[in-house]
């Protein structure tokens, strides 16, 4: 968007500023004169009653009515026609500042004057008005022209020449030197920006390393339960071990008793055989056997030869 020149907005804020705070001023004393000349009696000494600080109060309140779309000067009384009223009304926020003047006729005169009269008067209507209250000044002698008007003439004429000569060259450093302000805090700001973007990923690394310890307790705790489950499986290992070999001893121990008897039964019995036979017994039973060799032998040669 193409931007005026920094000083012909300047001059243009003053006297949109000016000028609104005056024809406010005009708005409200014309309004009073109105109330004045309509009013009945017990309005007027209701009026005539009041004290400085409620006609203060309710200029300002119609003022700030009518400046609530003006410039820095009109958002100044706003904010400062709040400490003189405590309703509800007043404490609206005040309406940002504007970067570009507004609308103005023939440079100075605000669009709103105009669109303010335009309703009741018609397209003249404000013409004649400046007129008309111009010379009513000078008829009146309110404005004496002198010496100084011709000086204020002059000054105007070298300022407006001023502004049309040099004031896009002024306004182009201005720029320059602003954009150079506007660089400086948009790296600033960068700088901060990236800090602070580097600062939420850490805090939410941080965050997700929080969360992630309640994975790592249940593993830790996981581990601790398969070191104790793995402790105890090998103590009763070791206890069944143990049972095992007592009852192991116990077999053997059983089974030696048991062989021992074994053999001294067999030994018993061999020696109450041996002491049992006679001389004779043994001699009958020695011959016995040697006649049954002999018929062996002979059965045995017999079926060598068949």
């Amino acid at each position: 968007m193409c931007r005026t020149s920094q000083s012909h907005v300047m001059t243009r804020l003053r006297f949109n500023e000016i000028s609104r705070y005056f024809f406010a001023i005009l708005v409200s004393l014309w309004r009073r004169v109105q109330i004045g000349r309509t009013g009945t009696r017990t309005t007027a000494i209701h009026c005539t009653g009041c004290t400085n600080s409620d006609m203060l109060s309710r200029l300002v309140f119609v003022s700030a009515s009518a400046l609530k779309s003006s410039g820095p000067l009109g958002a100044g009384l706003v904010q400062a026609s709040r400490c003189l009223h405590t309703s509800p009304q007043t404490l609206a926020p005040v309406p940002p500042l504007p970067e570009e003047g507004g609308k103005t006729r023939h440079g100075i005169i605000p669009e709103e004057i105009f669109q303010f009269l335009y309703p009741k008067t018609g397209v003249t209507g404000p013409y004649m008005l400046g007129t008309g209250l111009l010379l009513y000044m000078l008829s009146k002698e309110i404005y004496v022209i002198n010496h100084e008007t011709f000086a204020a003439a002059c000054i105007g004429i070298v300022i407006i020449y001023g502004t049309k000569k040099f004031g896009p060259s002024v306004a182009a450093f201005a720029d320059k030197l602003n954009e150079d302000k506007v660089a400086k805090a948009q790296e600033v700001k960068d700088l901060a920006t990236r800090s602070l973007t580097e600062a939420i990923q850490e805090e939410e690394k941080e965050q997700w390393r929080v969360e992630g310890r309640g994975a790592l307790f249940d593993a830790k705790r996981n581990n601790v339960q398969m070191l104790l489950e793995t402790n105890h499986r090998e103590r009763l290992h070791m206890v069944t071990n143990e049972v095992k070999k007592r009852l192991d001893y116990q077999i053997s121990l059983q089974n030696l008793h048991r062989r021992m008897q074994q053999e001294h039964l067999v030994d018993w019995v061999e020696k109450s055989v041996i002491k049992s036979i006679t001389p004779q017994q043994e001699k009958e039973s020695i011959a016995k056997c040697i006649t049954d060799l002999k018929l062996l032998a002979k059965t045995t040669q017999a079926k060598a030869t068949a």
